[in-house]
């Protein structure tokens, strides 16, 4: 008989409104303490951060129980045990950590009952779930996913036919030309093969989402989140590869002029250009608005001096979308400009030989590929019609608006990275031998496993929605920041997990799961650090509040 409990979509509903009016109730407390004048206060809320980001966690928590009771009830009858097990391990797990405390790093643990005595019926809906997470029910989770290796994913729901279809075709993709060969390219800190840059290019992967007239796939967010977990969940280098070809994109399509548009876009949507994102600086990190980097005007456009870190993929790339200040009269973010700036490439021992532009890699421990650079520019010219949209003072703008299309591609990263772990896992569990049986038998694996595609399947939905909400044409850094902020700490979570599976096997380098615990760790830092995601999403939750 399945542990799967009767009625369990009516379930999840409870358990979401339940955590729905927690939050609530969490969200009118910490607003008690940071507003002044009846106005949302900078200092308080910065004073008040723990229990501020407590909110925004609190909160993205409920919304991934809202997502997966909505899949569930779309689902309905055709809701398969392989789903609901997870679904309701889920729902009992993170209602449980509403309640006692959510652990928002490794030593920091929100508690609501810091600012509010929470509410006792939640105690009513956790005794309802409480069968659903039986070690019975955990143990049979692992059964499934063991019956449903080399698949797509445990679960099909949600996803129409196309994008069934989409989905498989790039984790065939995936597991015959990247999977075998990512250790490798990791353990050799090698860049991504061309040639394999120019099959996702003829697949489509770089114009996903663009227009047809431009050469795109016309395909919508959630189209980008399947295509972009399956590469990723081969390995987070190829799955990362579109990143700054959608930020281009996106800037292109919004900002760019008739010509921009005619002369970059093509090649952006083909592969042929390779772009580059060139925000950060040494100094400033997440405050994009204190850029120093500076584009002084001359006769013909703009000559660039300043220094700039952590460019991804710098030294092979095409065209740098290039944040510069270009009204020093200004401090702040209004002073910001965007260029369009063109390079050649570079190649070893010289990764940029452009007059006025130098630079070397950081070396790093995972997220490797197409590795990171540093650059220091010193009169690298780039010409006027080169200014995005043709307009001075934007830049800041501008960029805030790719912001949420690369936070919902981040978080399919991180499942996708989390998905990999799962595999590993769950491989090495079901061959490894102790005391005579596989170790996947062992209740404390067995719940690491089953616990993996719970919060798996959670921060899919999740991501999903935001992706959804996208495509609705809806402002969603909301959903998208609360996507991003569970997905990498679910893909952190899954890899750590996978290596004390493997023991002390999982620690060697030439374990495939040591890469992806490295791999894993960025996903809390790029894109917007985990700190500073929720820190957006506790202002735009406490915005609104009384």
């Amino acid at each position: 008989m399945s542990p799967a409990l009767p009625n369990l979509p009516e379930l999840l509903e409870q358990a979401s409104d339940e955590a729905a009016a927690l939050v609530s109730a969490v969200g009118a407390a910490v607003s008690s303490r940071v507003r002044r004048d009846d106005r949302l206060d900078r200092q308080l809320l910065d004073a008040e951060q723990h229990v501020a980001h407590g909110l925004a966690w609190a909160a993205s928590y409920a919304e991934t129980l809202r997502q997966v009771a909505a899949w569930a009830r779309d689902l309905g009858p055709r809701m398969t045990e392989a789903e609901a097990l997870p679904a309701q391990l889920l729902a009992h797990e993170y209602l449980s950590q509403l309640v006692g405390g959510i652990p928002m790093s490794q030593g920091e643990t929100f508690r609501p009952a810091d600012v509010f005595a929470p509410a006792e019926r939640l105690t009513h809906i956790l005794g309802r779930l409480r069968p659903g997470v039986s070690q019975a029910a955990k143990s049979r989770i692992v059964q499934l996913l063991a019956e449903a290796r080399g698949r797509p994913a445990l679960e099909d729901g949600g996803l129409d036919e196309t994008l069934l279809l989409v989905r498989d075709q790039f984790h065939a993709f995936a597991q015959e030309k990247i999977a075998p060969f990512a250790h490798q390219w990791h353990l050799k800190d090698e860049l991504i093969p061309l040639e394999l840059l120019q099959e996702l290019g003829d697949l489509g992967v770089f114009g996903l989402t663009a227009p047809e007239a431009w050469g795109g796939s016309g395909l919508d967010k959630v189209a980008m989140c399947v295509v972009t977990e399956s590469l990723s969940r081969g390995w987070i280098g190829a799955g990362s590869l579109a990143t700054r070809s959608e930020i281009a994109t996106e800037l292109l399509l919004a900002h760019g002029t008739e010509e921009q548009k005619a002369r970059f876009l093509p090649g952006v949507v083909s592969g042929a250009i390779i772009p580059t994102a060139v925000f950060t600086e040494p100094d400033t990190g997440s405050d994009l608005g204190s850029l120093k980097t500076r584009g002084l005007r001359w006769d013909k456009g703009w000559r660039i001096y300043g220094a700039k870190t952590w460019i991804t993929h710098a030294a092979r790339a095409d065209l740098m979308t290039l944040l510069v200040r270009t009204d020093a009269s200004k401090k702040d973010h209004r002073g910001l400009s965007m260029l369009l700036a063109e390079k050649p490439r570079g190649e070893p021992g010289n990764p940029f030989p452009a007059p006025g532009m130098s630079g070397g890699e950081i070396g790093v421990i995972g997220y490797r590929g197409m590795k990171e650079y540093e650059i220091g520019f010193d009169g690298f010219e780039v010409p006027h019609e080169n200014l995005l949209g043709g307009q001075e003072g934007q830049g800041f703008a501008q960029l805030m608006a790719t912001f949420e299309s690369a936070r919902i591609q981040t978080a399919a990263r991180a499942i996708g990275v989390g998905q990999n772990a799962l595999d590993l896992a769950l491989d090495y569990a079901l061959t490894r031998k102790q005391f005579g049986q596989p170790i996947a038998e062992f209740p404390r694996v067995a719940n690491k496993l089953a616990m993996m595609a719970a919060e798996l399947l959670g921060a899919r939905q999740l991501t999903w929605f935001a992706a959804r909400s996208k495509d609705a044409g809806r402002r969603c850094d909301l959903e998208a920041g609360m996507a991003k902020l569970v997905a990498a700490r679910v893909a952190w979570a899954a890899a750590d997990n996978a290596v004390q599976i493997h023991g002390g096997n999982g620690f060697a380098l030439e374990s495939q799961v040591s890469r992806v615990l490295a791999d894993a760790r960025i996903l809390n830092i790029f894109e917007g650090a985990g700190e500073i995601q929720a820190q957006v999403i506790a202002r735009r939750l406490l915005e609104g509040a009384n």
